[in-house]
């Protein structure tokens, strides 16, 4: 059965008729179709850029497939219907075509410093096998790879970089040898020097930027995923390192403080931001909504999220919006969430691969 939808498409933001069959988007009157929706503006499924289905609340792997599928399942009913799983301790292939599931762009393992990072979540390799590392991982995802660019260093009592900047820029490269794209985790602002001037193609998180760093990524193209809900937690994990890393303790304070600003002046030069949650781990799935508001807290537009988090992430994974032929994923709100951006935390209509969800 095809469905009709009739409502203001964005990103144009004019009142139209679409028709999907199967799971593509037509523009072409398909008789006979069931109308699903009359009214509202229509809004390419969002998307989580930055989200861990193979990693459970509270920081532990996952143990079986049915687990991811949950977490997706909340992710898909708060509108988010593509996710880029930033790395996944659990392997779950066989959800990427799933009915019922959003589209799915995966990292294989996070690769990490040793004893440097999350226990049991990265495959934790000295600096001679990350190269090597990182190729095996770019054949357990589907297009990335993640990398640890840095993480707190008991040695020195601070953060800092994962592994020497020779060792960090061969790892961009192999990973794009390998036909995948590279994402960093980084708070710090040595780390994030690094693996920008090396190449790396998306910043997860970002704290640590400055000005001529983000200039540079702006020139570059690259990519900056902030995931604000999470860097709000900052002051959670200072509190609990104060006692035997104050130095730390203060660093990650300032990196929270400062990071609006952070954000803001990427928005201003012109670096792609897409709207992740870091959902898995500190973070709850279904916080999509969320997380776009405290962007606009950080003086983001409204319009900017959305596109951002809807037809932007979508282009840049791969992941075709309302376009003919394109696919038949679809959010349907009361109002333009351009205007008031809190709507989207109350979708109205919901449609998956060309399938009602609600």
């Amino acid at each position: 059965m095809a469905l009709h939808v009739r409502g203001a498409v964005l990103p144009e933001g004019e009142v139209r008729d679409l028709w999907l069959v199967g799971d593509r988007v037509t523009f072409e009157p398909v008789a006979g179709a069931e109308t699903i929706s009359d009214s509202g503006f229509v809004v390419p499924g969002l998307v989580d850029a930055h989200c861990h289905l193979g990693i459970a609340y509270g920081a532990k792997p996952i143990e079986s497939v049915d687990q991811a599928r949950e977490l997706a399942v909340v992710d898909r009913d708060a509108g988010v219907l593509a996710l880029r799983d930033a790395g996944s301790p659990y392997p779950y292939p066989e959800l990427d075509d799933e009915a019922g599931i959003p589209r799915l762009a995966r990292a294989g393992r996070h690769v990490a410093p040793p004893r440097r990072y999350l226990r049991d979540i990265g495959i934790e390799v000295a600096a001679e096998d990350v190269a090597a590392t990182v190729t095996a991982q770019a054949k357990a995802g589907t297009g990335w790879v993640k990398i640890v660019g840095d993480w707190i260093d008991r040695g020195v009592g601070d953060l800092a970089p994962s592994w020497d900047a020779g060792t960090m820029t061969a790892a961009v490269e192999a990973a794009h040898a390998a036909g995948a794209r590279a994402a960093v985790h980084t708070f710090s602002e040595e780390g994030v020097e690094i693996m920008v001037r090396a190449g790396v193609d998306s910043v997860e998180h970002g704290t640590g930027l400055s000005l001529d760093l983000i200039d540079e990524m702006a020139r570059r193209g690259t990519a900056l995923v902030p995931t604000m809900i999470n860097i709000r937690t900052f002051g959670t994990i200072a509190d609990q390192a104060r006692e035997k890393f104050a130095g730390y303790a203060d660093h990650m304070v300032a990196l929270r403080d400062r990071f609006p600003s952070v954000v803001r002046a990427a928005h201003e030069a012109g670096v792609p931001i897409y709207i992740g949650t870091d959902a898995g781990g500190g973070i709850r799935h279904g916080q999509q909504a969320e997380e776009m508001l405290i962007m606009q807290e950080a003086g983001i537009p409204a319009a900017d999220i959305v596109a951002s988090a809807s037809w932007k992430a979508r282009e840049w994974l791969g992941f075709p919006g309302l376009v003919e032929g394109g696919l038949a994923d679809l959010v349907v709100y009361e109002v333009d969430p351009r205007i008031d951006l809190r709507v989207v935390r109350a979708p109205r209509r919901i449609v998956l691969r060309g399938q009602v969800i609600r």
